[in-house]
């Protein structure tokens, strides 16, 4: 393992790795950016192949968690963790204990906050051992942030409809939503209530009978659901999921999802420019956790949390306008865009 050469490594500010042989707690914690703040970022539970994958795994989500708060107008860096585990069998209190302890050794520079594998009970936890966690508070989703990142891409894919197909109502529109875990599940749920057609996949089988029991969906399989004819693929699951293998598969004319960092290299971002498919960059559509979980921390009442998280579809409106005037990839623009927010924090800082 070598960070400085590792494929993801983007002058990251500060990488700390911890082992804690009583818990068992084996995890990593990157800051890419802080120029805008405190690097806030979620905690992510995942049984790596190996730990060079996790430490390419927490890289890449750091870097996106900073153009993530960027875009968002938030004053707050990018940062994220990983614990290599097994969330189903391997979750004990005192590993996230350990955890909290290591979160706590950095004294603020990184706040912790609820991802893929991780519950809000879990952060609880954590918070025994440091005030540097968020996600926690007494909202009306018991501190979950996930109903707000779905509202976000919610938006996000309400706008890029707009934006493509020229048309304000979803009724009809064909969705494919891959991953019916928390964000997934409350996309679909979005999607059925404004008349969307969804057909949803996940590899938990229990997920694909919830959807399909309590909100009407279409169930698929999981080596289908990127293939259907539809309006628009939501990948909503694990990350690189767009690669040269994928993208030539798609027959849907959007993509818009929850998942961070869903092209597996850069190219593939250009490989879905040239079939014409229109791509909503992750980091920018599902900004509404990082929102909430930031507004929990200021006390903010559920209207304000709603007021920013719609602000989404605007940037992602400059976007998709400076995309098409420019004839270059919505990733490659929304990263131009955080890089002018982050550009703007340096000169305030030192004025």
């Amino acid at each position: 393992m070598n960070v400085f050469s590792a494929p993801a490594f983007d002058d990251h500010q500060q990488e700390c790795f911890a082992r804690d042989p009583v818990s068992g707690l084996k995890a990593i914690i990157a800051i890419h950016d802080s120029t805008l703040g405190p690097a806030m970022g979620g905690c992510r539970m995942y049984p790596y192949a190996s730990e060079d994958a996790a430490l390419d795994d927490v890289l890449r989500l750091s870097r996106g968690m900073t153009f993530k708060s960027a875009l968002a107008g938030l004053p707050l860096g990018g940062g994220k963790s990983v614990i290599i585990g097994e969330p189903r069998r391997d979750k004990t209190r005192e590993l996230f204990l350990a955890m909290g302890r290591f979160v706590d050794s950095l004294g603020g520079r990184y706040v912790a906050a609820e991802d893929s594998g991780i519950a809000v009970a879990d952060v609880r936890t954590m918070g025994e051992c440091t005030p540097h966690v968020s996600g926690v508070a007494a909202t009306e989703h018991g501190g979950d942030p996930s109903p707000s990142t779905a509202r976000g891409v919610f938006l996000g894919l309400r706008t890029a409809v707009r934006h493509r197909l020229g048309v304000e109502d979803l009724t009809g529109l064909r969705v494919a939503v891959q991953g019916l875990g928390q964000v997934g599940f409350q996309l679909a749920r979005l999607l059925v209530e404004a008349g969307a057609e969804v057909v949803g996949a996940d590899s938990d089988s229990d997920h694909i009978d919830r959807a399909v029991r309590e909100l009407g969906i279409t169930g698929a399989s999981t080596s289908e659901i990127l293939g259907l004819e539809v309006d628009v693929v939501s990948p909503c699951a694990l990350g690189a999921v767009l690669h040269s293998g994928s993208v030539p598969r798609l027959r849907a004319g959007i993509v818009a999802g929850a998942a961070n960092n869903q092209l597996a290299t850069h190219e593939d971002g250009a490989r879905l420019m040239d079939r014409g498919i229109l791509y909503c960059p992750d980091f920018l559509i599902n900004a509404g956790g990082i929102i909430d979980v930031y507004h929990q921390r200021l006390g903010s009442d559920a209207a304000t949390t709603r007021e920013h998280v719609a602000r989404i579809e605007a940037t992602l409106g400059e976007v998709l306008k400076r995309a098409d005037a420019g004839h270059r990839q919505t990733q490659d623009i929304a990263e131009d865009l955080a890089r002018e927010m982050l550009g703007r924090g340096v000169h305030a800082r030192a004025a």
